[in-house]
């Protein structure tokens, strides 16, 4: 696929899942029916699904000096990711859990950072050179705010795509808005931005209408099976989503959906085109369990494309 490069910011973390029919209640214990361990956090997951898809990608990011990180480095490798990695011997590699609903696949999250809590706007000063050269910038809000705000503050002075996937929901200064050339929250993360409950696409339609006059170039809501809103000031279009098979796991489709979409903007497509392709990818990460293992790949996604 290649294209011009994409460069994302986050966090890795090792994820550890757990499923079960339901969620205990303060006090319980449960037996669950499965465990597994493996890679992700938000910003590492992207730039997987951004990797396997053919993009030439960079995450920057910090690691400990321990097991999880030798995984992130594997992950990466395998998916040809390129990493700026800030050694943090000091911490930890982050870890999350994961409760999936066995029934469902719906998921619930817990995120302990770790070293990529400390991620710093020296940080990006550093790496201020490999963003202004991207084609496209990503970033989510699972490591400092004041680092995602610097480095968004780069990437617009440099004139390159701008992407804030605005997860795990989270207050924002102001200012944050008018530098993204795309916020891409789901329901929940649209209602905490916005105050307006996301019930229906037209609910949508007005946050994303609130979206805009804070700013932000357009609003790319994600609605779950029913698809995503790609609205802006010269229009709104709701894109369908893509049922490839059954629902596995839910838990890397916003990720999916984000690396995909930053991949299709690397490679020049229209928006509406780059979110039919982030459509695709999300609705084949569903189909399997896993985050970053549920990534697929650039002839998976053009085959379900062509149906």
């Amino acid at each position: 696929m290649s294209g011009k490069p994409v460069v994302i910011l986050g966090v890795f973390v090792a994820d550890t899942a757990y499923r079960a029919a339901r969620q205990p209640r303060m006090g319980e214990t449960l037996l669950g029916s499965g465990f597994k361990l493996g890679p992700g956090g938000k910003g590492s997951n992207q730039s997987v699904a951004a990797g396997r898809l053919g993009a030439d990608v960079t995450f920057i990011t910090r690691l400990g000096r321990d097991p999880f990180a030798d995984m992130a480095k594997a992950t990466w490798r395998d998916a040809g990711v390129k990493a700026a990695v800030i050694e943090t011997p000091e911490s930890y590699t982050g870890a999350a859990y994961i409760f999936v609903e066995e029934t469902t696949g719906n998921n619930a999250i817990i995120v302990s950072p770790g070293a990529a809590g400390l991620i710093s706007a020296d940080d990006i000063e550093d790496n201020a050179e490999l963003i202004r050269s991207a084609g496209v910038f990503v970033t989510q809000l699972e490591q400092p705010i004041p680092a995602a705000l610097r480095a968004l503050e780069i990437a617009r002075k440099a004139g390159v795509v701008t992407i804030l996937n605005p997860a795990p929901a989270a207050a924002l200064p102001e200012s944050v808005f008018g530098l993204c050339d795309y916020v891409t929250p789901n329901e929940t993360e649209t209602e905490e931005l916005t105050g307006i409950r996301v019930e229906s696409v037209e609910d949508a339609r007005r946050a994303a209408d609130a979206l805009l006059q804070r700013g932000v170039g357009a609003a790319l809501i994600t609605l779950g099976e029913r698809g995503a809103l790609l609205h802006t000031r010269n229009g709104s279009e709701m894109i369908p989503a893509y049922v490839a098979g059954p629902v596995a796991e839910t838990t890397g489709a916003g990720d999916a959906f984000n690396g995909g979409f930053a991949a299709a903007l690397s490679r020049g497509y229209e928006p509406v085109e780059a979110v039919r392709f982030a459509c695709a990818v999300a609705g084949i990460s569903v189909t399997r369990p896993g985050t970053a293992p549920s990534m697929p790949t650039l002839s998976e996604v053009e085959a379900l494309l062509a149906r």
